[in-house]
């Protein structure tokens, strides 16, 4: 079986650290209802039996002070991350008919509200410096919320990195 750098190059590509900001609209008015800065942790972590895992972590800045740290280890298999915890559970793949390998979709469902989905585009440049994120949130098939996330990449080395403050972007 392919490692999931093989299977899935391109967010093999996105290892590392990277901030940005989430902002969340109101599907029917247009109108910003959230937003906050964000860093997210993107690892592939090698196994003693020389597979590989996925693993990230995502940490929430408020401009009010309020944090939130959210940790999404991923199975692979069948060519897809899979998440199954206790918060979510769905899948990522690349979208293999982009010639220009910039594409990732993600799928998941909430588990604690029944009837919510999220639908995910994730958008690289070709350097992997910058990315473009957007999420379609559908209760019972409508979609009532669009999150729009931009990032910018800081360094891939997630194993060494030590700062817990608020990002400067």
């Amino acid at each position: 079986m392919p490692s999931i750098s093989e299977a899935m190059p391109i967010l093999a590509s996105n290892e590392g650290v990277w901030e940005g900001w989430y902002r969340y609209y109101d599907a029917s008015t247009g109108k910003l209802v959230d937003e906050h800065r964000s860093r997210l942790l993107c690892r592939l972590i090698r196994n003693p039996d020389g597979s590989q895992r996925y693993h990230q972590t995502n940490y929430y800045f408020w401009p009010d002070g309020r944090t939130d740290i959210r940790d999404f280890p991923a199975d692979f298999r069948d060519g897809r991350l899979r998440w199954d915890n206790d918060l979510i559970k769905g899948w990522c793949a690349e979208l293999t008919l982009d010639d220009l390998n910039r594409s990732t979709c993600l799928y998941w469902e909430r588990k604690n509200e029944p009837g919510l989905e999220l639908y995910e585009m994730i958008q690289n440049n070709d350097a992997r410096t910058h990315r473009a994120r957007t999420w379609q949130w559908f209760r019972d098939g409508i979609c009532f919320q669009r999150t729009l996330i931009d990032e910018r990449f800081v360094t891939r080395d997630w194993e060494n990195w030590t700062d817990t403050s608020p990002p400067k972007n």
